[in-house]
């Protein structure tokens, strides 16, 4: 490995892959080496815009590619699984984009290859490396809201006649669940943890997957969560978390660092917007310098967000489509 640039891959070439790569030009230690896509056109137009060293279209030479150090797999989490091992399998470093996979045992599976060959592996819920999450989580720590009694979650778009088909297609891991949902249960669990029973009902739209879902987290001490994920309407997709002594929302889109932290005080009735540090670009470069730091280091899984996390977070997901009713063609190829 470089001791002075890490040397990034990108798997895939998609919207998300571009905010990541121009991201990673703020990254002082990184360097972007190679990008793969199965079509040669589109890894070509990538590397034109992102400038690297290799160029490849298709996805196994990146993975053997002796010259990147970490590879983010940036395709559809229905593909995560596959590309996922497949650099394991090559020992590549690997930041996986969430949702991390379709389910628990696909999960598993990544983590037990990712251990046995003592290859670094971390799933990229980016949002748990944002400024306003860690000021969040410094809140919480000190108690200023109490005992916390409520979390409030939404997160809903409707969908163009533009959109990409992957939304609703079963075999894709289309929904609301896996695509804008997991950021409402992430929220939920940072805040209160593991829910102690769960209810879930759900929409379907004409492909069978989740076009509304709505989820309830009960906990034993009287704490309860309300998720809504949405492909119906347009929702305001702001957090609200309620304590005995205040409450917290996270403004519009509480998932991304342009959410700002708005505070009120029960008591006294004071409001106030708490104030937390930003710098430029979309926000993924938080994620990609804490594992550079932790490849450095010579970690195979990050401290922050552990593989319990990520297990513990499918198993939760799994818990509500199981009661929900919603199924993938993944889930049948495993019984």
């Amino acid at each position: 490995m470089n001791e002075t640039k890490i040397r990034w891959g990108i798997l895939g070439c998609g919207r998300i892959a571009k905010k990541f790569a121009a991201d990673l030009r703020l990254v002082e230690d990184a360097e972007l080496t190679a990008v793969a896509s199965r079509n040669k056109e589109t890894a070509e137009l990538f590397a034109k815009n992102f400038p690297c060293k290799h160029v490849h279209d298709n996805y196994e030479l990146l993975a053997a590619n002796k010259d990147v150090d970490v590879i983010y797999v940036a395709t559809p989490h229905s593909h995560h699984h596959e590309h996922g091992l497949l650099c394991l399998k090559n020992n590549k470093a690997v930041l996986c984009e969430k949702a991390f996979a379709i389910n628990r045992r696909q999960a598993k599976e990544m983590i037990a290859i990712a251990r046995e060959k003592k290859v670094f592996l971390m799933e990229a819920l980016w949002t748990k490396f944002l400024p306003h999450y860690k000021k969040l989580q410094e809140i919480l720590e000190q108690k200023t809201l109490g005992d916390i009694k409520s979390v409030l979650v939404n997160f809903g778009f409707k969908v163009l006649p533009n959109a990409p088909q992957r939304l609703f297609d079963p075999a894709l891991g289309g929904g609301t669940l896996l695509d804008i949902g997991i950021y409402n249960v992430f929220m939920a669990m940072s805040v209160l943890g593991k829910p102690d029973s769960i209810e879930a009902t759900m929409v379907p739209a004409v492909t069978g997957i989740d076009e509304q879902l709505s989820v309830l987290f009960k906990y034993n001490n009287g704490a309860m969560a309300q998720l809504f994920s949405s492909f119906t309407t347009n929702l305001p997709t702001q957090a609200e978390i309620n304590g005995t002594e205040g409450c917290i929302t996270l403004t519009t889109r509480f998932y991304e660092p342009s959410a700002t932290i708005q505070f009120y005080k029960q008591v006294s009735g004071e409001r106030q917007t708490i104030p937390v540090e930003k710098e430029g670009g979309f926000g993924y470069q938080y994620e990609a310098r804490h594992v550079n730091e932790c490849l450095k280091k010579g970690l195979t899984e990050s401290p922050v967000m552990t593989h319990a996390d990520t297990l513990l977070l499918i198993e939760t997901m799994d818990e509500i489509r199981r009661i929900a009713g919603i199924s993938y063609p993944a889930d049948k190829k495993e019984m």
